[in-house]
C-alpha cells in the first residue's frame, strides 16, 4: 500500500510538473524568441518603418508524362534584391531531392509504423513494424528520386556556374546584385514522380489497376528561392520533409500540359477555360 501510495504521489508531482511547464510556455514572456529591434523590425516583431522582403517572379512551364509518370519543366525566375545588402551569389531551394537517394531524409528516419520519413507524425522507436512499413523503408531506397538538372542558364542563354548540396543550390551570378537590382536566370529540370501510396509523402501518384489510370497530387514541384532576410541572411538549412518553410513572395505564371483525358486542380485563376474545358465541365465550374 506504501508503494503503491507513493507511486500516485509521484504520477501527480509529474502531471503538477507539466501542467506548469505547460502554463509557463503559453503565458511566459518572449524574452529571446524575436530578434532584436531595429528599423526592420519592432519588439513586437511587426514591421519598422524600413521593413523589406525580397521578391521572386516565376513563369513556369511543366509537362506530366503520363506514361514514365515523370514531371519536367523549365521556369525563368526574376529576383528583386529589396535587401540593403549585396549579393554575390544567389541560393535556389530543390524540395524534390528530398527524395534522392542520398537524402539526409532517409538517414533520419526511424521505424514509426506511421513514417514514411517525411509524415507529419513524431518519430518514435517501435520493437515491431509492419510489413507495410518495412516495404515503405525499402522502397525508398530503392525508388530513383530528386531533380535532374539539365540546365542553369543567365537571362542571354549563356550556362551560370552552380553548386548542388542535397535540397540547395547556389547559383553563381556573373554580377553581385546591388540593393534595388533585379536579375533573371533559367533551370530546366525534371524528376520521377514517386508512388504516393507505397512511400507516402504529400506529393506523388496513385495508381488504379481497374482503370489502368493515374492520379497525380503535385507539391513542391519546381526549384525555388531561398528566402533572404535580415536576421539569417539566407535560410539554406536543408529541408527534411518534416514542418513546413518559408517562401520569397512573388508572381507566378504557370503553363501546364497534360495529357487530354486529365482535369487539373490547382490554385490560382484558369485563364483558358474554354480551351480545355468542356461546355458541362464550364457550367459545373461556374
Amino acid at each position: 500500500m506504501k508503494k503503491q501510495l507513493l507511486w500516485i504521489l509521484s504520477m501527480l508531482v509529474a502531471t503538477t510538473a507539466v501542467a506548469q511547464q505547460s502554463y509557463q510556455e503559453k503565458f511566459e514572456q518572449l524574452g529571446t524568441m524575436l530578434p532584436t529591434p531595429n528599423t526592420y523590425r519592432t519588439a513586437s516583431g511587426a514591421p519598422g518603418h524600413e521593413y523589406w522582403q525580397m521578391r521572386a517572379d516565376y513563369n513556369i512551364k511543366v509537362v506530366l508524362d503520363d506514361n514514365e509518370q515523370r514531371l519536367s519543366g523549365t521556369e525563368r525566375i526574376t529576383y528583386f534584391n529589396n535587401s540593403p545588402d549585396v549579393l554575390k551569389y544567389l541560393w535556389v531551394q530543390l524540395d524534390q531531392n528530398m527524395r534522392d537517394e542520398d537524402s539526409d531524409t532517409y538517414k533520419t528516419g526511424t521505424n514509426n509504423p506511421a513514417d514514411s520519413a517525411y509524415s507529419f507524425f513524431p518519430n518514435t522507436i517501435r520493437e515491431e513494424m509492419s510489413g507495410k512499413g518495412m516495404q515503405r523503408l525499402v522502397s525508398e531506397y530503392d525508388y530513383d528520386g530528386g531533380y535532374y538538372i539539365t540546365a542553369v542558364r543567365d537571362a542571354n542563354g549563356g550556362n551560370l556556374g552552380y553548386t548542388i548540396n542535397k535540397t540547395m543550390m547556389r547559383v553563381d551570378i556573373p554580377q553581385p546584385l546591388k540593393p534595388g537590382e533585379s536579375t533573371s536566370f533559367e533551370i530546366d529540370w525534371y524528376y520521377n514522380i514517386n508512388d504516393r501510396m507505397l512511400v507516402g509523402g504529400r506529393s506523388g501518384y496513385e495508381y488504379f489497376p481497374e482503370d489502368d489510370n493515374y492520379l497525380y497530387t503535385i507539391a513542391q514541384f519546381y526549384p525555388r528561392m531561398a528566402l533572404y532576410d535580415d536576421v539569417n541572411g539566407w535560410q539554406n538549412k536543408q529541408f527534411l520533409g518534416r514542418g513546413e518553410f518559408t517562401l520569397t513572395f512573388g508572381n507566378f505564371n504557370v503553363e501546364i500540359t497534360v495529357p487530354s483525358d486529365h482535369i487539373i486542380a490547382s490554385t490560382g485563376e484558369l485563364q483558358n477555360a474554354k480551351k480545355v474545358l468542356t461546355s458541362t465541365q464550364i457550367n459545373r465550374l461556374e
